[in-house]
């Protein structure tokens, strides 16, 4: 997998082969900075089942202050790890927890988190409604699942599209 933007531009990143752990390809990346506008200087981002680290790197790559990153897998924590090493990134937080649980026990807010959970496990649909309490005013959350995008209260969607038998969108905290 390649950063496809910023301070890392270009870079490589390992990650482990695992069931249901797959990178958000380069052009769904690419498509969602364009919607963000390329930079995110100083924002806070919540990277949930970070799996291969796509998501969070390129975040840190584009000027994200901090980037907490929520992975359970073992092997994934290590390769996100090793990775972080390799590219000198000081702003990630990688964190072995269940995302669920850190959710129940935390009450940061963000000024953007990713969602997406292994394929077709229904963990997005499950945490989206949560997903407003994470926010910081104006806050987005960006998702990713097998099914379309519905918002629900109190956030807005703002763009979606589809890649394959994925949905991906963008939405705003209202």
């Amino acid at each position: 997998m390649r950063i496809i933007g910023g301070q890392y531009r270009r870079r490589l990143l390992d990650f482990p082969d695992a069931d249901g752990l797959r990178p958000t390809p380069d052009r769904v990346r690419e498509t969602l900075f364009n919607w963000l506008g390329q930079d995110l200087p100083g924002w806070a981002c919540l990277d949930l089942f970070t799996g291969s680290g796509a998501l969070g790197f390129e975040a840190a790559s584009r000027g994200a202050a901090r980037v907490v990153m929520i992975e359970r897998d073992a092997k994934a924590i290590r390769a996100l790890e090793a990775n972080r090493a390799m590219l000198g990134v000081n702003q990630l937080d990688i964190l072995r927890v269940d995302a669920l649980t850190w959710l129940a026990n935390n009450r940061e807010s963000f000024d953007l988190i990713f969602v997406d959970p292994p394929f077709d496990s229904g963990l997005a649909a499950t945490v989206l409604p949560e997903m407003g309490a994470h926010l910081k005013p104006g806050g987005r959350v960006y998702i990713e699942q097998a099914r379309p995008v519905v918002a629900p209260p109190g956030l807005v969607l703002q763009r979606s599209g589809r890649a394959g038998r994925s949905h991906f969108a963008l939405l705003i905290k209202e």
